[in-house]
């Protein structure tokens, strides 16, 4: 990778991780759209829990962290890093296999 490509992208993920870590701090603790009309609407009371409702990231937080700005920032950061490795990995799996047919010998068909 050259290294501008690699300086954008370590920039960009600095960004993503400085957005969701320290702009969290200011997110609204009011309930979110669908959560505000729920109540609103009075159907809220047949809401059940998911799958995955004691997951450690669940709610918009990491549990066993009890100051809740803090817990946010955590879990906005960990979702970034999580989104970042499992795209950056799906990318570099399909950089590796476009790479593959590219090293083909010449006359060779690219198709296996």
């Amino acid at each position: 990778m050259k290294t501008a490509n690699r300086r954008f992208l370590l920039a960009f993920l600095l960004v993503a991780l400085v957005v969701a870590g320290v702009l969290s701090y200011y997110a609204s603790g009011d309930p979110d759209g669908l959560t505000k009309v729920a109540e609103d609407k009075g159907f809220a009371a047949q809401e059940k829990e998911h799958a995955l409702s004691d997951s450690p990231v669940s709610d918009y937080g990491v549990k066993g962290v009890e100051n809740e700005r803090l817990s946010g920032g955590l879990a906005g950061v960990l979702g970034v890093g999580l989104t970042a490795a499992v795209g950056g990995g799906l990318f570099w799996l399909v950089r590796r296999r476009d790479g593959r047919d590219e090293k083909a010998p010449a006359g060779a068909s690219a198709e296996r």
